[in-house]
């Protein structure tokens, strides 16, 4: 294995299924790990995630070579779009991928040499099948990032129902956990978890992050929404729309809070279920239930500083107590209140910060209340949640810091071999 001392930089091939223009934290990774000094090539897909179509620009066929800010080198390899639902079609995205890139990424990155593979693993965990044959042909440390519990996940979002199926899922597992030198955890609940399938000492916590330095939005948000969120009291839900995220929940909480006419429940975002969140809202006229689609991250500022306080709701499945979903980072950093209507970690994080109001998972009673009380506390005390979110996030989740951490750990790993 490659042996770096603590002054030289690193040269490291981050390989995931996802990457820019899909948002994901992965993206200022990189982009920080470059600014700092290393030298860092990407490894990643045809980008089709979260509507399941791919992006302008970008076909099946073929393979290619971008550059990401005009600085970091980016090799794409095809996969099957994930389509808007439904199980075949997820699994044939998530095998394509490791099947092509078993293949291609090796051909497409011969010349190239590394000191480390840090793998970003949000589901599907077959995106690391790639970076095993990587690890060996460029002798190089394997580090894994784990983003969703395997297979734990699979069950809880119901794509395998089958006892004999998730115990197969669970070997696969341990079998990937095997190749990897070392396993980063997003949140300290998934040390237990992840020690079913891996030694314990491969484990490390390393907590999601994002990059909170402000930057011009590269769009403008329309003036209807701005509208609607100078005028009302609007509670703010950012991110993807899909199986996970307990969206019959604030449904429900829209119903009961329909005769609240300045309260304004605001779904920025798409994914899997925004067709289903647009027939229920014409299904109950719920006026109150907005939904104006997908902005890019650095318009998200501009919404979330008007947002009466901001959702985060995730169902009431035992895997999503371990996870902090990463919009709770986002949330904590925007300054603003939180409502967090879930369960476990997330909701703890945002207790302890002093960062809003936390309700049980999929209660719909409970959030229609909470974001009723919410409303009457006033803004000064609302205002000083935000502060206190904002602190915690400057402690605990700044992302320049953590990429710093992260070098010191990949550098530690190599140097342990």
């Amino acid at each position: 294995m490659q042996n770096n001392s603590h002054g030289q930089p690193l040269k490291v091939l981050v390989l995931s299924q996802y990457f820019w223009p899909e948002s994901f934290i992965i993206n200022d990774v990189v982009r920080l790990l470059h600014e700092q000094g290393h030298e860092v090539v990407v490894a990643t897909g045809k980008p089709n995630y979260p509507e399941g179509r791919f992006f302008p620009g970008y076909r099946f066929w073929g393979v290619q070579h971008e550059r990401y800010l005009e600085k970091v080198d980016v090799f794409r390899v095809p996969l099957y779009a994930r389509g808007e639902g439904g199980a075949r079609k997820l699994v044939l995205n998530y095998l394509s991928f490791a099947f092509i890139g078993l293949f291609a990424f090796p051909f497409l990155l011969r010349k190239r040499r590394f000191d480390a593979i840090f793998v970003f693993a949000p589901s599907p965990l077959t995106q690391v099948i790639p970076a095993i044959a990587l690890k060996y042909i460029k002798r190089a440390q394997l580090t894994v990032w784990v983003q969703d519990l395997w297979p734990e996940s699979l069950a809880a979002t119901g794509y395998i129902k089958s006892p004999l199926a998730l115990k197969v899922a669970g070997c696969f597992v341990k079998g990937i956990y095997a190749f990897c030198d070392k396993l980063f955890v997003q949140s300290k609940a998934f040390f237990d978890p992840v020690a079913r399938y891996a030694r314990r000492d491969k484990i490390v916590w390393y907590p999601n992050s994002i990059d909170a330095t402000e930057v011009a939005p590269t769009a403008q948000v329309p003036e209807e929404l701005i509208r609607t969120l100078d005028e009302h009291f609007c509670v703010v839900f950012a991110g993807n729309l899909g199986t996970a995220q307990a969206l019959d929940t604030v449904v429900d909480a829209a119903i009961m809070l329909s005769d609240e006419p300045q309260i304004r429940l605001v779904m920025v975002g798409s994914g899997s279920r925004l067709g289903w969140l647009k027939e229920q809202k014409a299904l109950h006229g719920l006026d109150n239930l907005i939904l104006p689609g997908r902005f890019p991250m650095d318009t998200m500022p501009q919404v979330f500083e008007r947002a009466g306080a901001l959702l985060v709701t995730l169902n009431a499945d035992e895997i999503f107590t371990q996870t902090i979903p990463s919009k709770v980072q986002a949330y904590l950093a925007a300054g603003r209140p939180i409502i967090a209507c879930l369960d476990g970690e997330g909701a703890r994080v945002v207790v302890d910060a002093g960062a809003g109001m936390s309700t049980p998972a999929e209660q719909a009673e409970a959030l229609a209340q909470t974001i009723r009380r919410m409303r009457s506390i006033g803004e000064d005390e609302r205002e000083k949640m935000g502060r206190g979110g904002r602190a915690y996030f400057d402690a605990h989740f700044d992302m320049r810091h953590q990429v710093e951490s992260l070098v010191k750990m990949l550098k530690m790993s190599g140097e342990q071999e």
